[in-house]
């Protein structure tokens, strides 16, 4: 992989974050190819090859219904989330595909104030570089605590 393309991966992981944050959630969908798998999973069901996940989508038409859940029909305590993604890890790059890393971690603050450590992991991912750019066909989400704090509304 170039330079050139190396930053346009950049580019693309912090456009993945900054969707999130500021819950564009057209733009985090349109991320996606449209029979793309997103799953987040403890490290431990990682690790042990066990298939528990928090959540566990395999296509953009579920991520859809996804968003849909969280902005018309979750009722939730509101808070914000604020990703920060480390430089992506290129394990490979041939044939129109990318496979990548990064680690991650999410903060969120409640409406009380009080920011807290909410999610920490990586990403483990095959993008496809399509004509319209970048698009997730797979993100896995490992997280290293064991459990959630609280329930996961928003995508990490």
């Amino acid at each position: 992989m170039n330079a050139e393309n190396y930053l346009k991966l950049v580019q693309f992981y912090q456009d993945y974050a900054a969707a999130v944050d500021q819950e564009d959630w057209d733009a985090w969908l349109n991320m996606f190819t449209d029979d793309a798998k997103y799953k987040v999973q403890s490290r431990e069901n990682y690790d042990r090859d066990l298939p528990m996940a928090v959540l566990n989508m395999y296509s953009k038409n579920m991520l859809k219904d996804r968003v849909y859940g969280m902005t018309e029909t979750i009722f939730h305590e509101p808070y914000h989330q604020c990703h920060v993604v480390a430089s992506p890890r290129v394990i490979s790059a041939s044939g129109g595909e990318i496979e990548a890393q990064a680690n991650y971690s999410v903060f969120r603050t409640k409406t009380d104030g009080i920011a807290e450590v909410y999610n920490v992991g990586r990403y483990i991912d095959r993008i496809q570089v399509t004509d319209q750019g970048f698009k997730l066909a797979s993100r896995l989400c490992v997280f290293d605590n064991e459990m959630v704090l609280n329930s996961m509304i928003y995508p990490i």
